[in-house]
């Protein structure tokens, strides 16, 4: 039986086999660390991983929990097919279940903040960002990262590509997927200019006036520092618009942020 190569094509297979394929870019280091069962069943029967991938779809949404009934996953991933059967991930997020946790995803009446695009609680923000959390955290994250791309990886060579592409949803996330060898498909230009415009003179620097938690003067050199003003909205305009892809094995990376600090 040959192998399928779109999230679509997966997506139309039986359920063993759909969650089989989709299990492959779990990276081995959870199952390590959080002890997980290697079917992904607890000892109640309950099953950790939780799959929305309906049958003639072209995206799927990997919801895996440490523990069943926790109230943040372990792994989210959102992936979906481009229009010519690539792999674009959408979101991932790897929580750390241990960690403090911030309500920035939710105001105080419970109202989604849909990662703060359209609406902040700014309470649960600053007591993100003094805790270290970079924009749109809710817990720290595990540090990963190099061990999920390389599962990731795997996952998309076992459906036949070389290539793969993902939407950074804030600054921090491009600069650091910049350091594992992501390139721009769009948006290199315009992070060239959001650097040139928080160096000294600039005019995102001349913002940093300290006016809120979120502009302290500090911040122009610093990769959280400038994602969580550009999220305060210094920009002018939301952070949207840029797409980045990774070769298979590719070691080469690029910088828009030279010698930058987290």
């Amino acid at each position: 039986m040959s192998e399928p190569r779109s999230i679509s094509a997966v997506n139309n297979l039986p359920l063993e086999r759909k969650e089989a394929v989709y299990r492959r870019f779990i990276p081995a280091e959870l199952f390590q660390r959080f002890q997980l069962p290697e079917t992904l069943v607890d000892p109640d029967g309950n099953s950790l991983l939780t799959l929305r991938c309906r049958e003639g779809s072209t995206d799927v949404v990997v919801d895996l929990r440490h523990r069943y009934g926790s109230r943040d996953p372990l792994l989210y991933a959102h992936l979906t097919d481009t229009m010519n059967g690539q792999i674009h991930v959408l979101l991932y997020i790897l929580n750390d279940p241990d960690s403090p946790r911030f309500d920035v995803d939710h105001m105080p009446d419970g109202t989604p903040t849909e990662f703060g695009v359209f609406r902040r609680n700014i309470g649960e923000e600053v007591r993100a960002l003094k805790a270290g959390l970079a924009p749109g955290q809710i817990r720290s994250g595990l540090r990963l990262l190099r061990h999920s791309i390389q599962a990731f990886e795997e996952f998309v060579a076992s459906l036949g590509h070389d290539v793969y592409f993902i939407d950074p949803l804030a600054y921090h996330n491009a600069v650091v997927f910049e350091g594992y060898g992501f390139h721009y498909q769009q948006g290199r230009r315009r992070m060239e200019q959001i650097n040139l415009g928080f160096l000294p003179g600039g005019e995102f620097h001349n913002l940093l006036d300290g006016s809120t938690p979120f502009r302290e003067r500090g911040f122009y050199n610093s990769i959280r520092g400038r994602s969580w003003a550009i999220h305060d909205g210094i920009l002018g305009q939301p952070f949207t618009d840029i797409v980045m892809f990774k070769k298979l094995g590719e070691t080469e990376y690029i910088s828009t942020f030279a010698e930058a600090t987290w």
